[in-house]
């Protein structure tokens, strides 16, 4: 089982080579590695740039070090583990749960950085993961307001010390984000990063056209996508209930927490696409208009200049917000 979901998330990575080769007259250069308990993949249209494709690899081993739940010795760790009092962070950690607090404070605390507590009740990464019962769920929910986290220079301490911090909504975005800043330092002009579904590509393709981006059809083993957009120098990500799920008693229990109820969404979305600028911001927002819901959840789009979502629905319909098809051209599949 734990072989086949690697498998999945493996797919949409061979799906995206497929769709970038031949995109110029350079070869590209690619490597794949695991962290963050997911696959990563990155691709550069430029051979000499070997040296600066290992760099990437150095620091998503070190954002890791610096922001995992699961590593001891961890910024995040060791804030979880402090029952509240200050602890010097990297600058890295300090930018990223200040621009975790950001979008807790667009989405009225929908999307919440204060969620540790809930999110290792619900161990999605279990070899059988189970429903907690509804008494832990609800104090679970209760430790999670991102108003617990105390900023001061560059220590972090939590009000609550029953609180902890989860990074794990908005990391991968903010690692992509870095990785594309440092290769664009580098002098590379034409490359794709691909942090377990958190799509970040560079500049555009070497003919001068854009990247073509699949949008993965909800549950489909295969990996098929269900529309494709086309976009340069742009990021897409997509939050997914069939990303991590499990079912028991026939019900489906998927990883998109209500940081209210302390149980799994079910608000009649499957999956949430943002295409905008930055992943950082993107992985916060898919999350967070994911729990809006759609209605709200587009409205939250349509207020954010050069950002653009597609929502897919339980009857598998896709919601587009204003820019798609226009600034952004899609092809249904």
């Amino acid at each position: 089982m734990l072989f086949k979901k690697y498998i999945l998330k493996l797919l949409p990575l061979l799906l995206l080579c497929l769709l970038f080769s031949g995109c110029g007259t350079k070869e590209p250069i690619r490597r794949n590695g695991f962290y963050f308990d997911t696959i990563i993949s990155i691709t550069l249209y430029d051979p000499s740039k070997t040296k600066e494709l290992e760099h990437c690899f150095s620091m998503a081993e070190t954002y890791e070090q610096y922001f995992s739940t699961s590593i001891p010795d961890s910024d995040i760790s060791k804030i979880n583990a402090a029952a509240g009092k200050p602890v010097q962070v990297h600058e890295e950690t300090l930018e990223l749960i200040q621009k975790g607090i950001t979008y807790a404070q667009l989405s009225n605390g929908k999307f919440d950085i204060t969620l540790g507590k809930l999110t290792d009740l619900w161990d999605f990464q279990a070899k059988t993961p189970s429903v907690p019962d509804a008494e832990a769920a609800a104090a679970a929910a209760d430790t999670i307001d991102y108003r617990n986290i105390q900023i001061n220079g560059n220590e972090i301490s939590l009000s609550d010390p029953d609180s902890a911090i989860d990074l794990g909504g908005i990391a991968k975005g903010y690692i992509a984000d870095k990785m594309k800043s440092y290769l664009l330092s580098q002098g590379v002009t034409s490359g794709l990063i691909n942090l377990g579904g958190n799509v970040l590509t560079i500049g555009e393709k070497a003919d001068g056209s854009a990247y073509s981006i699949g949008i993965q059809r909800p549950f489909d083993e295969t990996g098929a996508s269900i529309a494709s957009v086309s976009v340069k120098d742009r990021s897409v990500v997509t939050s997914g209930i069939y990303e991590r799920c499990f079912e028991q008693d026939g019900i489906r229990y998927h990883h998109i927490l209500d940081t209210g109820s302390g149980y799994p969404y079910d608000n009649g979305l499957l999956s949430v696409s943002i295409i905008c600028k930055d992943s950082t911001d993107g992985d916060a927002l898919s999350t967070a208009c994911f729990a809006l819901g759609l209605v709200q959840g587009m409205k939250l789009v349509e207020s954010l200049e050069q950002t653009e979502a597609i929502f897919i629905t339980s009857d598998e319909k896709l919601h587009t917000s204003s820019g798609i098809g226009t600034e952004i051209p899609m092809k249904t599949n």
